[in-house]
């Protein structure tokens, strides 16, 4: 996929003129940006107060999602040539309704939020999600993330308060699969 046209402001080749100065495009992450994006992945962690967290490899990332059979897609912002964002996403299929994008991450640096970067990344995932007949996106975010929150409501979201996520791993992922029935 090259740089994808962003709306309102855009000219053919997919880069967003929001002035004369500035500049904001998003393209297709590539193994070559692995470092970048293992970066943000990081900075992410760390404004989620949850650095320690991380685990993922750099060599984890390439095999999953610029492999054979890739696991994920991901999407970088660059404003003014640098790189502002990311969004990681991949596909999943709902027996209710079809298919759908689930957008694992969507972050803008510090230095790049409040410029609209965040939204061109959704809508940037929006417009893939309708190119290949999904349904929707689903996401999660945190429920101190009132930022975040009120951007996603004014866009029309629709946030399922009666669903609760489920997380099953280390050793009661062990445990359960080692169960016979």
């Amino acid at each position: 996929m090259s740089a994808l046209t962003l709306l309102p402001f855009y000219t053919e080749n997919g880069v967003c003129r929001l002035s004369e100065a500035n500049l904001l495009s998003i393209r297709s992450a590539t193994i070559d940006d692995l470092a970048l994006l293992h970066a943000m992945i990081r900075e992410l962690a760390d404004f989620e107060g949850e650095a320690g967290a991380v685990t993922i490899r750099e060599e984890d990332l390439a095999r999953d999602g610029f492999g054979d059979n890739p696991k994920f897609r991901a999407l970088i912002a660059e404003w003014n040539g640098e790189a502002a964002g990311y969004a990681v996403f991949f596909e999943y299929y709902s027996t209710w309704a079809g298919r759908a994008l689930f957008l694992e991450d969507l972050f803008v640096r510090e230095a790049f939020r409040r410029r609209g970067v965040g939204t061109a990344l959704l809508s940037a995932v929006a417009r893939i999600a309708l190119a290949e007949n999904c349904y929707g996106i689903h996401w999660e975010v945190l429920d101190w993330n009132e930022t975040a929150i009120n951007l996603y409501k004014s866009m029309g979201a629709v946030f399922r308060d009666s669903w609760r996520p489920v997380l099953l791993m280390d050793e009661a992922l062990r445990r359960v699969a080692e169960r016979s029935c």
